[in-house]
Order: C-alpha cells, then structure tokens, then sequence
C-alpha cells in the first residue's frame, strides 16, 4: 500500500513554491483546504488503482495474499520466512556437530525421487531394500522434482492434500524438506502456500501428555504467528511438514479417536494430528509426511493421495557428489573407480549418508598413504571410520596430539558401553533412545556430547519448563557395527555368547560358536534384521580388522581356523536352499571373511559357456543368481535360452527375471520332457511369473515369452499378475503361444484395470478370434487406457507353399507322387523317372524346392515308418552314411515316426520324447525360423498336443523333407486353418 506521506511530497513542494512568489487572489486557508482536497483525490485514486493491479494479478509485489492477509499477516509472513532460511540454509553435513557447517545449496546433490507405490508397510532391512533399489532401472519408474510433489496429474479431479515420501534411514528424507522449505522461504517455489511449517516427530514426541489448541500447537512452535495475533488459518493456505514418522512415539488411533473441527479447542498433540490428517481440521491445508517404509502404515492409506520414495544417489548423483566434496580429480576419479568395484560399497552409497561416512574415510586414507590398499568392505569402512572419529575426539576433546594412541582406557571403556547401548537398543527394536538408556549402559550427558562423530543430538528446551535430549546413531548401521564389535570382544573377553537367550548362555564360547550362532538367529530371521549385523560380527574377526582396532579389541590366537570353519558353515547353509535374500547376505558374509572359492567356481563355469548340461548343488545356484544379479549386463537383458531348460532352472532364476531392468526374454524348452511335464512346467513358470509381476520390488518392464506354447490356461495365470497395482510391464510379446479366442477373451480385463501399465501387446501368430481382438483394438483409441501398441498377425500369414509344383526328373524311383503332387507313396515298383544328380541315390528321401526364411505351419498325414524333417539344402545327396540322410547331421532335424514312441533325432543322436506314437497320424510342423524355434505336434479334430520342440540358431533357408522306411507307407500334405493349403512339395531331390 502507498504511505499517505510519500504523496503529500510533491505538494508540499508546492506550498514552499508558494512563499517566493507574489501573493494570491485567495487566502491561504482556502487554498490550504484545495490543496488537502487535491492530495486526498490523488490518494485515493492511486489506491483503487493498486487495488485493481492486485485483483487483475498484474501487480509483481504483491498478490492476492497482500489482500487477503492484511499487513500483519504479510509481516509475519516475511518473518517467517526470515527465520526459515536461517534456521536451515545451514547444514552440517554428516553429523550434527563434527561436520562442518556449509550453506544447503553448495552441498545439496538432487535425490533420485519415484512416483508410485502405495503406503505398504515393508519390514525388511533396510538394507535388503537398498540391495532392491539398487537392482531397479533409472528408467523404470516416474522419477519427479521436488517442486512437483504436490502437482496434480491429468485427469485427476481434485487437488492433492497429503504426500507421503518413503526411504530409508540416511537417505536424505530430512535434507529434502530442508531444501523444500528453503525454496519456499527464497519464493523459489510453492508461492502459492502462504504459510509453510515443518515439524518433526521428533519435537511432537516432547509435547506428549501435553494439551493444546491447534493454533496453540502453531504458536508454539512458530512464534511469528503468535505476535501476528492469527487465530485461525481457515482463509490461508497452509502446508505442514511432519517429517519422521518412524520416530512417532504418539499413539496414532485412527479408528477411535473423536472428530475435532474446531482449531481453537484444546485437547492432546496426538488428536491434533490425526484429525489435521483425516482432514477434519483445515480440510485445505496440504501435508507432507516423511517416514522410513516399516512405519508407513501408521497412517491409513484413504488419508493418503499420493505415495513417493527417495531412492537416494543414481550412479552420476554419487559422482556429482564426491566432486561437489573436493577439486581433487584425481582423489574423485580413483575413489569412484573403487566403489564400482566394491558390491557392498557401490550398494550403500546409494544412501548420501554413507557416501559422506565412505568419502570421509577413503579422503584420509589416501591423504595419509598414496598406495597400498583402500577399505573394500563394510567392515573395513566401518573400522576406519571408528578410528578416525576416535582421533577427532581425542584431538578436539581431550587435547591430545596426533601421535597419541587412539584408545585410552577411559576412550575403551566409553566405546564399549556404546557398543553395548547399540546392542541393547538394536534387540528392543529402538532407533532413538534418551539419558536414562545412557545411564543404564555406564554412560553420562558429557561422554555422549563429546561422541560427536557417534551421535546427533536433538536438544529442546521449553520455556525452561523441563529440558529432554534424545539420541540416536547417525545410521542405523554404524549402531549394528558398534553392536557387532560389543558382541565379538564380549566373546574374547569374557567367554560369553550374548546372542544366547540369558538362561542357557555358555561361559565357555568360542569364536566359532559365536559365530554359528549368529548365522543361525540372521537365517531365522524372517526379514533380515539381522543381515547387516552378521555380516560385521564376521568381518571383525579377521586379522587385518582387528590389527586396525588394536588397542581396542583383544586379540585373538585362532581365528584362521576359526574362520575356515564358518566359511564351511555357511557353505553348508547354502546348501540347505535358503531364499535368494538369505544367500545373497551369506555371499556378502563370505566376502567379509575374504572367501570367494565359490564364485570363482561359478564365474569359471560361466565363462565355459556350458549352461545346460551341468548339475548344480543349491550354494551353486545361489552363486549364479548373485553373480546374474551384481552384473549390469545380465540384468539389462536377460535371456533364460542359455540355462538348463528345467523347472527347477526356471524356479531358481527368478529373482534375476525379477530384477532385470530392461527386458527378459525366456525360451520354455521342452527336449528334455514329455508333453505332460512340459506342460505342467509351462504352468508353474506362468504362475511364477505372475507371482513376478506382482512383486512390489519387479523392475521387469519388457516380458518376451514368444513362442512358447503357453495355451489358454497359461495366460489366464499371467493376467492374474497383470491386474495387480505393482505391475509396471510395458511391453508383453505373446506371438505363437498357441492362444485361442478362450485365452484372448482373459486379457481385456486384464489390461482395462486402473493399474494396468502394458503399452504394448504382441499377439500375433495365434488363434485369437474376432471378439477378443475388437475389444483389445477399442483400448487403442480410449485416452483411459495405456495400450497403444497391438499387434495380431494371423496365422493365415504364415508362409505359402501353394504355388510350389513338382519338376521332372523326378525324386527316387520308389517314391510314387500323387493327388496333386501333394501325397508321396514309398511303392515296390520303380517309377520311370530320368535320373537326376540332386536325387538322393541310396535313402528314400525327397525334399521340397523352396526354402523357408519366416514363421511357417504346415500339416502332415502319415502312415507307415517314416521320418518328418526339415533340412538345409546343402546336405548330402550320395551314398548311405549318416551325412546324407535327414537327421543324421548338424544339418537337418526329423520327427522320427518308426518306433512305439516319437523320437527326435539330429546330428545323429535319438532324444526319446516320451509321446507314444500310433502307427499312422497326423502331424503340424511349426517353424520360426528368425527365433530358431521348431515344434512338431499331434493333432487331434479338436486340439494340438505338444511332441517335441528345439531352439536353436537356423543360419540358412530350411527345406521340408521326409523319409521312408518301409513299402507302403506314405504322407500326405493336409489343408489346416492355421497353414495356407494347396502345399506340395517339388520332385527335385
């Protein structure tokens, strides 16, 4: 608003023109009054102008807000922000106290941020769920900017009130409200919200027992509002910040709780928040809610309308950030260049909290030795960083100089009683702890204030009312470390095993106990609690670790006969099929006791290239899916043609189909089995797919199951995982699964769900009908459906044989053609053909002119001995041995039709099929020629029952053949609904 003083200038200037200039025909008084008049005019006009400004939005100073607010709420507005910015534009990175204070947006590196998910809780370690993260695609999901959290998608038709932002401890949850709440208070974004208030669970957990109004609540913690005298935020738009939800210490009842509408009547803290998040109380006001994933259902998912997750660091982030660290290139590019190396490493540093711990190691490692080599496992990380906050403490603290040795006994005694405050806390299931848990474990204020690298500390105090401090370690796994450490000296010192319950607690453990226990309690663990722990526990007893922490740990004389005999341990376990989780934590294990016999066993294997013929135990297979799953390679494109084609393959390698990023491409085989098991295997692996497609943590996008004679009823068990909320498939490719219209009719349901991602359906070369297909195509061009892409080339597409005719001279003389040309007879009687140099002189054999390149089907009528067989036309043509007959060779393959069972026989070696054989019938021939498939079935007025199929890599043009083993037998080239009818084959050759 303009200042009445700043008008009255000009005009006083008027009035000081007026004293040097000849006098008026007017009094002063009336020409004062006219003056007063002028200016009162002017005022007012220039005011309706502003205000005219303000509601056409044109004014760049102040908005509607200005209007709505008046001045004292603009003021404390401003103030608000003031104080907002000074409160956060600082961070220390880190920890609260050690690390040095450094404006947010220097060191603020963007977080890899996803859309989608639901509020589930999830109760695995945090770190199985980094190991997930790790595995998924940049690509695979909505990844959106921090200024978009509350932006409200297409389609939608209300606004969205409450986010909640998942991740794990150490993530970077915190640092993002703090750069959201700077970017608001800097009118970087958000200028829509007229007031912002971020909170922490924290600071509510303090209030607990306590009463207040809601604006009392809002006083309290924001005291601008309070000298503003704003009473009530129904006019503004208001959006509150509760961040940590885990560390909610209120009862959160939703279901009990009363109604409160009314934001000036007192009642508790917890009442207050979950009548602001049902609503009830400024149903306007937007909420951003932050938690780790084990505590997202504390808030029912009807009060929640949209659900992201902070994944932490892609691959260029962690780069972005060690270079934000130093300008040392050649320190950032040799520190980047070992954690791509280290599995563990490169898997934490996905978390900003760890890569500071990592960076602040590998920096003082290398500043303090150029060569030799860097930590590599989290152990190792672990012991350096304890070591180096101990010389911190010791230098800062105490006084000492840097050559004093690290532990004193006060130094080892403080650090063992945090060790057994980890230990404690970690069986209870506590993150964050207070003075009495402290005292418990021979620990006073000073000890833990002075343990700045071990601790952040929330400090508060209330109108010097009462004072509280609670506490926690920086990252859940330093607490599991230090817990390890308590556990492993405890053992050496004392003989004890701690991990025993307290009744039947040995005084005479050995290490190697220990250490079979605990493997023992992590595998009983049902979500890996204990995973990380282990793996430290083990990582200590090695001589490098302890040579690192002496002076702080004893000694141990043993431990290399020790550590043989758990490497043993858990190689039996592995043997015992342990889940793909547990496996991968015992590989992690091995490699903390420096072992990797096994997958360099494995990676030798793999290397031969020998993947189907090979038993593997269960520690074998799980080191072929931890190897598929740390390898980019394989979980870019994973192609399951190259292992062995059992049910058991299929089962094992799961977790890799569900972990590759870009595409799977999975070739059910059926060599090795009769028609019912390949189907029964067809059946299994279509309902574990499924299970695949509804996983939560699937970054399967691309599912390619071509050729693969899936049928009905496996299709109908694939859109099962199809509707499920977690599929996130964008491409299925279903051609040549033998779908009729029954199996089609499942998948529009299936793909007109809510939820349904598929972009793109392949369902060519299948019996699909007309019905099916109509609704499919209609999904093409509604804007409510994802599907673009539908692509259902017929069966009559396959190649044509109907213009193929026979040309003299003709095939063997005992070959009699017939019908057409479209029957060969084997007859007693020589036919008078001239003789030919393509014929076959000693086999009765006879082989089609045309070769084939595409997909083709055709239908044979057989009677008699003979064979059904496809061929180069290279193969052969003189003499009786192996080279020239069908089947003999690498260069044909026949359906042998002689004996009570088919047999398939190629390159001269018979593979029983386990199908009998009558001794006349009919036979379809399927050939994909591009995809190297080739399919022999029985066929029946009604169905195609499955005799053989092989997959291998066709390099040339394919030849139909067939041969004849006895007089009067004979084939015949049948009219199908799925080939072109009128086929015939040539009399050459």
């Amino acid at each position: 608003m303009v200042p009445l003083e700043l008008s009255l200038t000009p005009s006083l200037r008027c009035v000081h023109l007026q004293r040097h200039t000849k006098p008026v025909m007017i009094t002063f008084n009336v020409f004062l009054f006219q003056l007063l008049e002028d200016i009162i005019i002017s005022f007012v006009k220039a005011e309706l102008k502003h205000m005219q400004k303000i509601v056409d939005g044109d004014d760049p100073e102040c908005s509607e807000f200005c209007l709505l607010l008046g001045t004292r709420a603009f003021r404390c507005r401003c103030e608000l922000k003031k104080n907002l910015i000074k409160k956060f534009q600082c961070v220390s990175e880190g920890v609260a106290k050690a690390g040095k204070s450094t404006f947010l947006k220097e060191i603020f590196t963007e977080l890899y941020i996803t859309e989608g998910g639901s509020g589930e809780v999830n109760q695995e370690h945090e770190v199985r769920q980094i190991e997930t993260a790790s595995r998924k695609s940049d690509t695979a999901e909505i990844a959106i900017r921090l200024e978009e959290l509350f932006k409200v998608p297409p389609g939608r038709p209300r606004p969205i009130r409450t986010v909640m932002t998942k991740g794990v401890g150490g993530i970077g949850k915190t640092l993002l409200t703090h750069k959201f709440t700077v970017d608001w208070a800097e009118d970087k974004a958000q200028q829509e919200v007229h007031f912002t208030f971020p909170l922490t669970f924290r600071e509510l957990n303090l209030l607990r027992g306590r009463s207040f109004s809601f604006v009392g609540l809002v006083h309290h913690f924001f005291s601008e509002t309070k000298r503003a005298g704003i009473c009530s935020f129904q006019n503004f738009l208001v959006l509150f910040i509760l961040d940590g939800l885990d560390e909610c210490r209120l009862p959160l009842d939703f279901l009990s709780t009363q109604t409160l509408t009314d934001v000036s009547e007192s009642t508790s803290v917890e009442v207050l928040l979950i009548n602001l998040i049902r609503g009830e109380l400024l149903p306007l006001a937007r909420l951003w809610i932050t938690t780790r994933p084990a505590a997202a259902n504390q808030i029912p998912p009807q009060y929640v309308d949209k659900v992201t997750e902070v994944r932490g660091f892609t691959d260029p982030q962690k780069e972005e950030y060690f270079r934000r660290r130093s300008t040392d290139e050649e320190q950032v590019s040799r520190i980047m260049s070992h954690i791509r190396t280290c599995r563990s490493l490169h898997i934490m540093c996905h978390i900003p909290l760890f890569c500071w711990i990592t960076a602040t190691v590998l920096e003082d490692v290398l500043k303090s030795r150029e060569e030799g080599e860097l930590p590599r496992t989290l152990t190792q990380i672990y012991n350096h960083y304890l070591v180096l906050q101990t010389k911190v403490k010791n230098e800062k603290f105490d006084g000492g100089a840097a050559t004093d040795p690290h532990w004193s006994p006060q130094s080892r005694e403080m650090m063992l009683s945090l060790g057994k405050l980890a230990f404690e806390q970690l069986q209870k299931g506590n993150l964050i702890f207070y003075e009495s848990d402290l005292t418990e474990c021979g620990m006073d204020l000073r000890a833990a204030s002075v343990c700045s690298g071990m601790f952040t500390q929330f400090f508060r105090e209330e109108s010097s009312l009462y004072q509280d401090k609670v506490f926690t370690f920086i990252h859940l796994s330093l607490q599991e470390f230090l817990a390890a450490l308590y556990i492993h000296q405890t053992c050496i010192s004392s003989k004890v095993n701690l991990l025993e319950h307290q009744q039947s607690q040995s005084f005479n453990t050995t290490l190697n106990h220990l250490h079979q226990s605990a493997v023992d309690e992590a595998l009983r663990s049902p979500n890996g609690h204990l995973d990380l722990f282990l793996r430290f526990l083990l990582g200590l007893s090695l001589p490098t670790n302890q040579k690192l922490l002496q002076g702080l740990l004893t000694q141990t004389g043993r431990c290399s006969q020790s550590n043989q005999e758990t490497v043993k341990y858990i190689k039996e376990k592995l043997n015992e099929s342990q889940s793909v989780e547990r496996s991968i934590n015992l590989f992690h294990c091995l490699n903390e006791l420096n072992d990797r016999s096994l997958l360099v066993e494995i990676q030798q294997f793999m290397r031969s290239g020998d993947f189907t013929e090979r038993y593997l135990t269960p520690a074998e297979w799980s080191a072929l899916v931890f190897i598929l799953l740390s390898s980019e390679e394989h979980l870019d494109v994973f192609d399951l043609q190259r292992f062995d084609p059992s049910e058991k393959a299929f089962v094992n390698l799961l977790p890799v189909i569900k972990a590759s990023k870009k595409a799977v491409y999975v070739t059910l085989k059926s060599n090795f089995f009769s028609s019912s098991q390949y189907r029964h295997i067809v059946l299994i692996s279509c309902a574990a797919l499924s299970s695949v497609l509804s996983s939560q943590s699937s970054s399967l996008k691309h599912l390619d199951l071509n050729n693969n004679q899936l049928q009905d009823s496996g299709v109908k068990l694939l859109c099962e995982g199809l509707k499920s909320p977690h599929c996130e498939l964008d491409s299925l490719s279903l051609s040549g699964c033998l779908i009729t219209e029954v199996g089609c009719a499942s998948l529009p349901a299936a793909l007109s769900s809510n939820s349904s991602s598929v972009r793109e359906l392949d369902l060519s070369y299948n019996h699909t009908g007309d019905t099916a297909v109509k609704l499919l195509s209609s999904r093409l061009e509604d804007p409510q459906h994802k599907l673009q892409t539908l692509s259902t080339i017929s069966t009559t597409s396959f190649q044509s044989f109907e213009h193929i005719t026979f040309k003299l001279p003709g095939p063997s003389p005992l070959l009699r053609l017939s019908d057409n040309n479209r029957t060969v007879t084997y007859v007693k009687e020589e036919e008078p053909y001239p003789d030919h140099q393509d014929r076959f002189d000693y086999h009765q054999q006879v082989l089609s002119n045309t070769g084939l390149t595409g997909r083709c089907y055709w239908e044979v009528e057989w009677n008699g001995d003979v064979d059904i067989s496809v061929s180069y036309r290279r193969i052969r043509r003189k003499g009786g041995s192996n080279d020239s007959v069908f089947g003999g060779n690498d260069q044909s393959w026949s359906l042998d039709c002689v004996r009570s069972f088919y047999y398939f026989y190629h390159n001269n070696k018979y593979t029983s099929t386990s199908c009998p054989c009558p001794s006349s019938g009919r036979v379809g021939v399927y050939l994909d020629c591009p995809a190297g498939r080739l399919s022999f079935y029985e066929v029946s007025s009604d169905s195609l029952r499955h005799i053989y199929s092989i997959c291998s890599s066709f390099t040339e043009p394919l030849y139909p053949g067939f041969v004849f083993f006895s007089s009067g037998s004979s084939v015949s080239l049948c009219e199908t609904n799925m080939s072109v009818s009128g086929s015939s084959f040539s009399s050459e050759g």
